[in-house]
């Protein structure tokens, strides 16, 4: 009787190993016999990490070496508030013969976190691939709440639109790309945000202008009015307010109030088990830009949860719509 359990277990056991296995190899058998569809994840975070343990899933190289064919030029103030000095990097090919398009890059981490270098794996790569390529910092909630950081990046912009002559782009050719809230900080300058308690502050950075001409959102929230977002305390962090005290803070830092006809083309990306960005949002934003007639493409990854670009498949597969992007809306 004890043996007839014990086989029964042993017997279960091999069969939920089985299935395991079977779960965290499907995703990249299905992606090698599917090359041009997006990459399909893991849709729960066990099998994932299990995956990336086992080495069966690898991971982006997010500290990339600075190859001797591009110039890295850091540490450049383009703001000093209250002492506080604010800079950028700048990454250029040295082989450059004519102005080519600027590319910067806006990191995330709820507002709260994070830093310039973390998206060094684009900043190298698209560098190479004949950009040049930027990457800003912002004050965070440490230093002030909502809206220190997007006032930052409007002049930090401004900043990229009088200096381009000293750096070799072009400044009709500048692109925001953004993951998380660097991509709500992107979309909310990209689509014109402005200062309404400062009437004298100006961001300057409305499509008709063109000094953004496309933007990149990687899971970023863009409607912070939601019941989802109005109670997350990443949210009410970030703007100092709760919704019943103050909505139209809520409403004034949501990009999508600020949607227009003219506003740029933008590529989204997004996972379709993001349980800290709901995919709806980017559902959203997709489906107001197409009523306006802006082009948008939006790509929707199965499976995958947030900070999903830092998996090698998932980094590529986006490197290449980004490409495709870029191509079409930059060159």
């Amino acid at each position: 009787m004890i043996n007839r359990i014990l086989k029964s277990f042993l017997i279960g056991l091999l069969v939920i190993l089985s299935i395991f296995i079977l779960w965290m190899i499907f995703p990249r058998i299905w992606s090698s016999l599917n090359p041009d569809k997006a990459p399909v994840g893991y849709y729960f975070t066990p099998p994932l990490y299990a995956a990336i343990w086992l080495g069966i899933e690898k991971l982006a190289d997010l500290e990339p070496a600075v190859p001797e064919n591009i110039e890295e030029i850091r540490d450049i103030e383009y703001k000093n508030i209250n002492g506080k000095s604010l800079q950028l990097d700048i990454y250029r090919p040295k082989n450059l013969d004519k102005p080519a398009p600027l590319l910067v890059f806006i990191h995330g981490g709820s507002w709260k976190s994070g830093k310039r270098s973390d998206y060094l794996v684009y900043l190298i790569s698209y560098a190479q691939k004949g950009y040049i390529t930027a990457t800003v910092s912002y004050r965070l909630l440490r230093d002030s709440p909502y809206p220190a950081c997007i006032e930052d990046i409007t002049d930090a912009i401004r900043w990229f639109s009088g200096n381009a002559v000293n750096y070799g782009y072009d400044p009709s050719r500048i692109a925001l790309i953004g993951g998380s809230a660097g991509a709500h900080l992107a979309t909310l300058a990209a689509y014109g945000w402005k200062n309404p308690d400062n009437l004298n502050y100006t961001s300057d950075l409305h499509p008709d202008d063109q000094k953004v001409k496309a933007v990149v959102d990687i899971y970023g929230p863009v409607d912070l009015t939601t019941e989802y977002a109005r109670n997350h305390p990443l949210i009410t962090s970030f703007l100092a307010s709760k919704w019943d005290e103050a909505p139209e803070i809520f409403k004034e830092a949501s990009p999508v109030n600020y949607l227009d006809k003219s506003d740029p083309p933008t590529l989204i990306l997004h996972g379709t088990t993001d349980r800290l960005v709901p995919v709806s949002q980017s559902d959203m934003l997709k489906n107001k830009l197409d009523s306006l007639g802006v082009p948008c493409v939006l790509h929707r990854l199965p499976g995958w949860p947030h900070t999903m670009d830092i998996a090698l498949r998932v980094n590529k597969y986006c490197q290449l719509k980004m490409d495709e992007f870029f191509r079409q809306y930059l060159n």
